[in-house]
């Protein structure tokens, strides 16, 4: 099995984003993995300046791109690679954590975490309530599976695919896939996607194309002060995905280890 571990590591480097790659890189070393990290844009997707309604800083101050759709990229690897993973730079693999792609049988085309299935706060609980029914609350096309936490998505920061879903690019590069009309309102920001990243547009179209989807253990995606810190110890992958609940920052990297 040919597996692959893709990450985006764009912009100015920093202590934090070092430390979680650092941590990758060890992991996939451990698990015969590749590891790809891409340090400069390759898709370099545009929101439409006349119609968006992004503030024009989020996209302007990276020369006109959105760097968040940068990941898609790593569907590329598909052709040459059984099962791809992409991770954000900012997870922290532990050095004990079991190999992620034996999560994914053959049987299931994608996998990832659902928020509402970690552990988490009170608190945070109520932010994925809202920020669900924001997001997802006028796609009716898909049964979101609601209940009182909100609606069923997936955290897109760590997500695993099996070959089998390349049948669900319908033979499109990446920047055609991203750039399908279908998908115009999120990478334009409209109405309640303002602020969407790439987790709205894959959540809708991995439930669009009716894909076997894999709800993978909390523990390969556990959100940092979202989840309970009682709880964080028992994860595997760490996403260190709130930088101003972290000691300086990020930049105090011995001291945020010894909270997990």
């Amino acid at each position: 099995m040919k597996r692959l571990i893709y990450q985006v590591y764009l912009g100015k480097r920093n202590k934090l984003y070092d430390h979680c790659v650092a941590s990758v890189k060890e992991y996939c070393k451990l698990h015969n993995i590749h590891h790809e990290i891409q340090r400069t844009p390759i898709l370099m997707i545009r929101p439409d300046p006349f119609v968006t309604n992004r503030s024009r800083e989020s996209y302007e101050k990276h020369g006109g791109y959105l760097p968040i759709y940068e990941k898609e990229n790593a569907f590329t690897y598909l052709k040459s690679y059984d099962q791809v993973a992409i991770i954000d730079a900012d997870i922290y693999i532990c050095p004990d954590a079991p190999n992620i792609f034996d999560e994914l049988p053959s049987e299931y085309d994608f996998g990832a975490v659902v928020e509402r299935d970690m552990p988490i706060t009170k608190q945070y609980r109520a932010k994925i309530t809202n920020y669900s029914k924001m997001q997802y609350s006028t796609i009716k096309n898909v049964d979101w599976k609601w209940n009182d936490s909100g609606a069923e998505f997936m955290n897109m920061g760590m997500m695993v695919m099996n070959k089998s879903i390349e049948k669900y690019l319908n033979g499109e590069t990446p920047k055609q896939f991203l750039n399908r009309p279908r998908f115009k309102a999120f990478v334009d920001g409209l109405g309640p996607w303002k602020w969407s990243t790439d987790q709205t547009l894959l959540n809708t179209w991995i439930r669009e194309e009716k894909m076997n989807i894999h709800n993978l253990d909390w523990r390969f995606n556990a959100l940092y002060k979202g989840v309970q810190d009682e709880k964080i110890k028992e994860a595997h992958f760490v996403h260190f995905f709130l930088k101003d609940h972290l000691p300086n920052k990020g930049e105090n990297i011995e001291e945020l280890m010894k909270t997990l």
